[in-house]
């Protein structure tokens, strides 16, 4: 009987043995599934982080997208008017050529007109 009752115990030591390295091995587990969750709760909040400066960075790209569209339009109403004005010089380049041949034309019959009042004076004076 002593012989089966220190089986028994040597049994009992073994089980509670085993039950110890369940109780550690259990610990060690929950408390390498916390560090999961934390490492999954820091990773959802850079994620987040992340998120909202692709978002940020999106509207920035919108905008500066809206400011080319804006100096493009720009570009083409300045070009536009480059264009008219220069047009314009040409016609007035143009209207310029034209009075100074008028007024070249005018010069002739004022010289013209001098001679001939000069010729007529002098006829006058000699008559």
């Amino acid at each position: 009987m002593k012989s089966l009752a220190s089986q028994t115990s040597k049994a009992t030591e073994e089980i509670g043995a085993q039950i110890a390295e369940m109780q550690t091995a259990t610990t060690e587990t929950v408390t390498a599934i916390e560090q999961v969750l934390e490492t999954m709760r820091e990773m959802n909040r850079v994620t987040e982080e992340i998120a909202g400066a692709v978002e940020t960075q999106n509207a920035s790209t919108q905008e500066i997208k809206h400011s080319i569209q804006q100096t493009a339009a720009g570009t083409q109403d300045v070009s536009s008017n480059i264009a008219g004005v220069s047009e314009l010089a040409n016609d007035t380049s143009q209207g310029a050529d034209q009075v100074m041949a008028v007024v070249g034309h005018l010069s002739q019959q004022t010289s013209t007109l001098k001679t001939a009042l000069d010729r007529f004076l002098q006829d006058l004076r000699a008559a």
